[in-house]
């Protein structure tokens, strides 16, 4: 007989910890254990805990003692390999806990739950001398309880450190600790309906359909019967879903009759989560001149395997070049990722791409439920060659199991939200999909109005193709963009609330004319400042240092960094007063004051607030494109790649908000936003109309906007870069240290900087507090590090990981807590 070998596995566990850990595999799996299947593992006490197999050997950790792998839940890999190499490098490049990339990429129900309960053993003769009276607590619990879970038995003990006591009864033959693992992801179904096996022929069905008819009080079985043959040919399918046959009057006793005659059977089957679009296809739209001439040139860009960056005006019919592209990789047998950056943009560009690609689009984001998300997962891990050939999706998509990539389409490229914030990993999603691309061999093309600075630079340097589409597709013109000053209107006292008169005439003029009006702010709720007129005291959030925005609907005053909320106040806390002006005004504000003035008209928002639900984008979105809302106020979610047939004026209420932001990126933000919402306009025949109210009319980015003159704008902002040491010349990491106590929190991040700036130099600034300097109850200092663009990206890390090791070998900093945003936006 063989010697049987002595297995380890490195596994990925789901916690914030920058290291794989090794576990031994028992003989038993020996044979059955593969890398990219999920294991269950001991971690610290009484815990199992999920992890993912990453490696299999025979090296023997000489740190510590290995512990066993407890369980094998998978028959096969639910991680791709290539996607294992993708985690590692988000890993390192963003310096985040691999714990912390796998909990971002897997569905929640693919970590499964764990709870250690106890039972009295079998054979225990319930002998109490030889046990402490802290074990003989739990006994007698369990005789009166059958199961207890460990935060049971800490109740009953009266101490939070049970495991001792566990592991003394366990030892003692006392109880039998059993773990309970519930796979949380339980397949959809339904009830559907067919012909036994003996009613399938044809002349015994006729036989007896014949006997039915001539029997009296047999109506309701033969309506059933014949629904049920009609649904059966009508649908092309042995099972007719149940709820069908009940739509059509039929009752379920009938149908419980019939399955007690051996006539038909009811059987609960497996169905798709996912709403299926029962359509028909339509036919490619034939390009123009300058669509094919850029298609071509993207064509060019794939055979010299670079990144393609496609600059198309808005209107300019990216969308078409994107299809044709689409439909090249789809006759190849491949898959496509068609990367967005809000699930507002999903909801219409899903009905635009289904009229082509039909059932072959999924849909994949966080407003999914997690049963939908594995659905998806696992249709694509499987690489169904008829479904979800193409995933429409933010940036969560990019941990999709891939097994045939072929194309990444990353639309409206330079959007802050394809950046992850909060938690780790703090990744751009746009920079990983270019990675990704390089790790399947596919081709990428990254598409906007209004490209990202660094992605601009990039393409002017020869490292991506650029491809413009200058000229916006079929007779629609560039919108005319036009300036309301404010100060002057103020000092003429034109003013209407926080409209020009210039505005409100122009939006009387479109609704005159039946037309629709898009109207942006970028600030959600009714007021954003109450203020005392005697002392200008006002309300602040009592967890973090910013004031308190009022909203409306829901009458309260809410922090939008916490969700600390209480009710309006009638008084100035600090004086007494009653005399509190609102300042400021919000998207809820201004839908507010435009019911009263048009109060003929549908007027809606389209913010945070108001589509929180999975459908509300979808509903919002659907009312506008079919007239039932005449004015849409919104976020800079109707920034983003909509299409409006009827919306011929935008108005954009406050430019003025937005450049004046404490942030390198403040002009950059702007142009792109005044760019892309102005864009919303005119899109058809007739051109379109925005108006921008700033208080500064001359601001050379205002100008830059009005002329549409992009590459203006980047040639001056790129020598601001340059000169302050900013992207795409150098590249920022930031470290943000947290603490509840100020001064311990001041001391430990000069601590901190200092030991950076002995490696670093000068190109450590800081600490520094932010513009909100206490959040959730934590005291902020921020550390920035400007490293050059051609430094060694691997050792720079590396040194700030090896100086983090030491700053917390300091007893005083462990509670000070740390996070790491590289490339912040």
């Amino acid at each position: 007989m063989s010697e049987r070998k002595t297995l380890f596995v490195d596994v990925i566990l789901p916690i914030p910890i920058r290291n794989e850990f090794t576990y031994r595999v028992p003989f038993e799996m020996n044979d059955a254990i593969f890398a990219g299947a999920r294991i269950v593992v001991p971690f610290g006490r009484a815990k199992l805990i999920t992890g993912i197999v990453t490696n299999i050997h025979e090296n023997i950790p000489k740190q510590y003692q290995t512990k066993y792998v407890e369980y094998l839940l998978d028959d096969q890999p639910i991680i791709t390999p290539k996607q294992y190499t993708f985690w590692k490098w988000i890993s390192e490049y963003y310096m985040a806990p691999i714990g912390d990339v796998m909990n971002a990429s897997l569905p929640a129900n693919f970590k499964l739950a764990s709870e250690t309960k106890v039972v009295l053993h079998p054979d225990f003769n319930l002998d109490l001398k030889f046990l402490t009276e802290k074990e003989k607590e739990v006994i007698i619990a369990l005789e009166m309880r059958d199961t207890l879970d460990l935060k049971e038995i800490s109740e009953v003990v009266g101490i939070k450190t049970i495991q001792p006591i566990i592991k003394s009864l366990i030892d003692k033959k006392a109880i039998l600790s059993l773990e309970e693992l519930n796979d949380k992801f339980s397949p959809k179904t339904a009830t559907f309906v067919c012909f036994s096996d003996n009613y399938q022929n044809e002349a015994t069905l006729e036989e007896f359909i014949n006997v039915l008819e001539q029997k009296k009080g047999k109506e309701k079985q033969l309506k059933a019967i014949l629904t049920l043959i009609h649904l059966h040919a009508k649908q092309d399918n042995e099972f007719v879903l149940r709820k069908d046959i009940l739509l059509e009057n039929v009752s379920q006793s009938s149908l419980n009759t019939l399955e007690r005659n051996g006539v038909i059977l009811q059987e609960k089957l497996e169905i798709t989560r996912l709403k299926q679009e029962d359509k028909e296809t339509v036919g490619f739209k034939p390009l123009s001149e300058f669509q094919q001439k850029a298609l071509e040139e993207i064509h060019t860009s794939f055979e010299e395997n670079k990144v393609a960056l496609l600059h198309g005006v808005t209107g300019s019919g990216k969308t078409e070049v994107y299809v044709q592209l689409i439909q090249e990789q789809l006759d190849l047998g491949k898959q496509v990722l068609f990367l967005l950056p809000e699930i507002a943009l999903t909801t219409q560009l899903i009905q635009r791409l289904s009229a082509y690609f039909g059932e072959q689009i999924g849909v994949y984001h966080s407003k999914f439920n997690q049963n939908e998300r594995v659905e998806i997962w696992n249709h694509v891990l499987n690489n169904d060659m008829n479904k979800f050939r193409i995933v429409l999706g933010a940036r969560s998509s990019i941990f999709l199991p891939f097994r045939n990539l072929g194309l990444i389409i990353v639309d409206e490229e330079h959007e802050s939200s394809f950046k992850q914030y909060d938690p780790s990993p703090r990744y751009n999603a746009r920079d990983c999909a270019i990675v990704l691309s390089h790790l399947h061999k596919a081709n990428i093309v990254l598409g906007s109005a209004t490209p990202s600075i660094e992605s601009y630079h990039n393409a002017k340097t020869g490292k991506y193709t650029l491809v413009k589409m200058t000229e916006r597709f079929g007779e629609s013109t560039m919108p005319e963009i036009l300036c309301a000053d404010v100060r002057k209107e103020r000092r003429q006292k034109s003013m209407k609330s926080h409209f020009t008169s210039f505005l409100m005439d122009n939006i009387r003029g479109a609704l005159n004319l039946n037309e629709q009006i898009i109207l942006f702010q970028n600030r959600r709720g009714y007021t954003p400042l109450w203020r005392c007129e005697i002392c200008n005291w006002t309300p602040k959030c009592i967890n973090c240092d910013v004031s308190l925005t009022y909203h409306k609907h829901s009458n309260h005053l809410k922090c939008h960094y916490c969700s600390y909320s209480t009710k309006p106040i009638g008084s100035c806390a600090a004086c007494g007063s009653n005399r509190l002006n609102m300042l400021g005004f919000g998207t809820e504000k201004i839908e507010d004051e435009l019911a009263v003035i048009f109060p003929d008209k549908v007027v809606k928002r389209m913010d945070l607030d108001t589509t929180r639900s999975k459908n509300a984008y979808a509903n919002i979105l659907n009312d506008f494109d079919n007239h039932k809302i005449d004015i849409l106020i919104g976020t800079q979610m109707v920034t983003k790649g909509l299409d409006f047939n009827n919306v011929n004026l935008v108005g954009i209420l406050d430019a003025d908000m937005m450049l004046n932001r404490a942030n390198f990126r403040a002009f950059e933000r702007s142009f792109q936003l005044m760019t892309q919402v102005a864009g919303r306009a005119g899109r058809r025949k007739k051109r379109g109309k925005v108006i921008v109210q700033t208080g500064d009319p001359d601001h050379w980015v205002i100008q830059k906007v009005i002329d549409h003159a992009y590459e203006e704008f980047y040639a001056s902002e790129v020598i601001e870069r340059k000169n302050f040491f900013y992207p795409p010349y150098f590249k920022i990491i930031e470290i943000t240290l947290k603490h509840r106590n100020e001064n311990v929190l001041i001391k430990a991040s000069s601590e901190l900087a200092d030991k950076l700036r002995l490696s670093f130099k000068e190109r450590v600034l800081g600490p520094e507090f932010p513009v909100v300097k206490r959040i959730h109850n934590l005291f902020l200092k921020r550390i920035t590090l400007k490293i050059e663009k051609d430094a060694n990206d691997k050792k720079v890390k590396e040194r700030i990981h090896q100086i983090l090791d030491e700053f917390y070998s300091v007893p005083t900093n462990k509670s000070i807590r740390t996070v790491i945003d590289v490339d912040p936006a």
